[in-house]
């Protein structure tokens, strides 16, 4: 079989090697690409005459989809697929796996570093410290003994909460069903609105889906408190970002992090965003750690190795 990988997978060439060895042993093809690109005919090529195709977050139209007829599998080495056409995979019979859970640990991470970096001031701490100046005006808060609303209690959230667990806060949660693990690790299930109106802390982890586009919007968004703090790990259109924008300036809750937009940065210069002093922005880094990488990428040929077998893991289609 001829599979191909069309772009990088953030890892060095001996982990590939390593991991694909079993493929050459058996007498597949591998063809990788060290690039990423968005021109529809250059994937096309790329594409040709594979079996099997790995992506990570490279966006994969239909057209392209379409096009490689001899196209059976497609492993994605994401947790999302929405960058995939999934209706032109159905059509074509083309069967999808992703790498869910590879970044469980770095994402929950990410959460509590940025959830600390805004309740002690470190980035302001950093620029007065350059400038020659004091702490005056940059008294924190603890983390211990805050109530945080963790919305969306999957894998993700829940590591976020054990962490969170260790440091004494009070967990509330917001889910489709309780989870038995959230309850045993003391989150109590609210209503979103329960939730915004009662957290100190927000912190968003549900996937993306048509129910969860805006799920924070311009009504909601009013039920935080004045002290607030809102995270955003999960999937940038989960929020309406003009309306957290909008609150923000208008310091009708404290503050944002936020890791995830409505487009892959590099964003535009002037993004709504970046008029708001007390939003705290990372360029999608939450799930990039080298261990995950590597974590990634062996998912990602698991997959492969597995529907060669004729089974299936990580199933999306």
């Amino acid at each position: 079989m001829k599979i191909v990988m069309l772009e990088p997978l953030a890892v060095s060439e001996e982990v590939i090697n390593d991991l694909s060895k079993g493929l050459k042993d058996q007498g597949h093809e591998l063809i990788v690409y060290d690039s990423v690109t968005n021109d529809v005919e250059e994937l096309k090529t790329r594409a040709k005459g594979a079996d099997a195709l790995i992506i990570a977050n490279n966006p994969l139209p239909g057209e392209v989809i379409k096009s490689v007829d001899e196209l059976k599998f497609i492993s994605v080495a994401f947790t999302g697929v929405d960058h995939v056409d999934l209706k032109a995979c159905s059509e074509k019979g083309v069967k999808v796996s992703n790498a869910a859970g590879y970044s469980n640990q770095s994402v929950a991470e990410l959460v509590i570093g940025m959830i600390i970096s805004k309740l002690r001031n470190i980035v302001e701490c950093n620029e007065v410290i350059r400038e020659g100046k004091t702490k005056d005006g940059l008294v924190g808060y603890e983390l211990a003994g805050k109530t945080v609303g963790i919305v969306g209690t999957g894998a993700i959230g829940l590591r976020v909460a054990k962490l969170l667990k260790a440091f004494g806060c009070k967990l509330l949660g917001n889910n489709n069903s309780p989870s038995k693990e959230g309850e045993d690790l003391g989150i109590e299930y609210v209503s979103l609105d329960e939730l915004l109106k009662a957290s100190d802390i927000v912190t968003l982890h549900t996937p993306l889906t048509e129910a969860t586009t805006h799920l924070i919007n311009s009504e909601n968004i009013k039920l935080l408190k004045p002290t607030a703090l809102l995270v955003n790990c999960a999937r940038g259109p989960v929020v309406d970002i003009e309306a957290v924008a909008t609150a923000l300036k208008e310091k009708k809750f404290a503050g944002a992090a936020i890791d995830v937009f409505e487009i892959e940065p590099p964003l535009a210069t002037d993004h709504v965003l970046f008029g708001a002093e007390s939003a705290l922005l990372t360029p999608h880094i939450a799930f990039a750690t080298a261990e995950s990488m590597v974590k990634r990428a062996g998912i990602t040929f698991d997959n492969i190795y597995t529907w060669m077998d004729g089974k299936q893991i990580n199933t999306i289609l």
